[in-house]
C-alpha cells in the first residue's frame, strides 16, 4: 500500500495526539525513582492519559497487550511489560507512549537513567538518542527512506553498537501502525520518496551487542539474544514542504529543535 498523505484536518489531530503522548512523559519523569516498580509507572500515566487528558492508552488491550505502557528495562529492547520489579540504581529504561485521542495516534519514547549508570549504558544511551536525531535530518521532501536507516546505521557501527533489524518506525494516523516502514538500517537513496504530509515515527532501537533478539515466553518481551544494554528513542515526525517537523517534541526540545 502507499503512504497515506495527511490532510491538513488530520495533522492537526495528530497533533494533538502527539502533544498529549509527549507530555505523558514529562509527567511521569519525577516518578521515575529507585524502589518505585515499573507497574506503578503504567497506573499513574494510565491514570493520567484517562482521567486528565481524556484520551486512551493505546498499547492497553492492543492484540492482547496488557497494560497501557511498554517499560523496556537494561536488556529489554522493546514491548517490556510493567510489572513489579523495582527499579534500580544503575538501571536504563524506555518508556514508550502513544496516545489514542479522537480517533488519532501519537507515539513517543524516551530512555531515563535510574541515578547513575555506568559510562558503557551513559555512552549507549547517548549514542542512541543521536542516531534518532540523525535520522530525523535525513527527512526532508524528495530524500527517501533509506536515507534515514543509512543515517542511522552509519552512526550506530561507527560506535561499535548494531542496530536491531526485526522492528521499524512506522506510519502513524488514525492507525497505530500504517505505512510505511521505516527500517533503522539500509542504502540511501533507496526507497519510497519522502512528500509532504507523510507521517511516521523513527524509532531507532541500538544494541551495545550483536543485533540477535528474543523473545520471552510471554509473546511481547523482546530482549537482546547475547543479553547486552539495549536503547531506544522515537519521535512522530511529519514531513513538510521545506523539512519536517518533530511532533511529539520534548520540554528540553522546544527552544533547540
Amino acid at each position: 500500500m502507499a503512504t497515506k498523505i495527511k490532510t491538513a484536518e488530520e495533522i492537526k489531530k495528530i497533533r494533538i495526539a502527539c502533544q498529549l503522548a509527549s507530555d505523558v512523559l514529562t509527567m511521569i519523569e519525577p516518578h521515575i525513582q529507585v524502589g518505585i516498580t515499573t507497574l506503578e509507572l503504567d497506573r499513574l500515566c494510565y491514570d493520567y492519559i484517562v482521567n486528565v487528558q481524556k484520551a486512551h492508552p493505546a498499547p492497553l488491550n492492543y492484540k492482547g497487550y496488557p497494560n497501557s505502557i511498554c517499560t523496556s528495562l537494561n536488556h529489554v529492547i522493546c514491548h517490556g511489560i510493567p510489572s513489579d520489579r523495582k527499579l534500580k540504581y544503575g538501571d536504563i529504561l524506555n518508556i514508550d507512549v502513544t496516545v489514542l485521542k479522537d480517533e488519532y495516534y501519537g507515539d513517543t519514547s524516551k530512555m531515563f537513567i535510574i541515578g547513575k549508570a555506568s559510562i558503557m549504558a551513559e555512552r549507549l544511551v547517548r549514542v542512541s538518542k543521536e542516531c534518532l536525531y540523525l535520522g530525523i535530518e535525513a527527512v526532508k521532501p524528495g530524500g527517501r527512506l533509506g536515507d534515514i536507516g543509512a543515517t542511522i546505521q552509519k552512526h550506530a557501527e561507527s560506535n561499535h553498537y548494531s542496530v536491531v533489524r526485526d522492528y521499524c518506525g512506522h506510519g502513524i494516523g488514525r492507525g497505530f501502525h500504517e505505512d510505511p516502514q521505516v527500517l533503522h538500517f539500509g542504502t540511501p537513496n533507496t526507497g519510497e520518496e519522502l512528500k509532504p504530509g507523510m507521517v511516521f515515527t523513527i524509532e531507532p532501537m541500538i544494541n551495545a551487542g550483536k543485533h540477535h533478539i528474543r523473545i520471552l515466553a510471554d509473546n511481547w518481551t523482546a530482549v537482546t539474544k547475547d543479553h547486552s544494554l539495549s536503547a531506544q528513542w522515537e519521535h512522530t515526525l511529519l514531513v513538510t514542504e521545506t523539512g519536517h517537523e518533530i511532533l511529539t517534541k520534548w520540554p528540553e526540545e522546544k527552544e533547540k529543535l
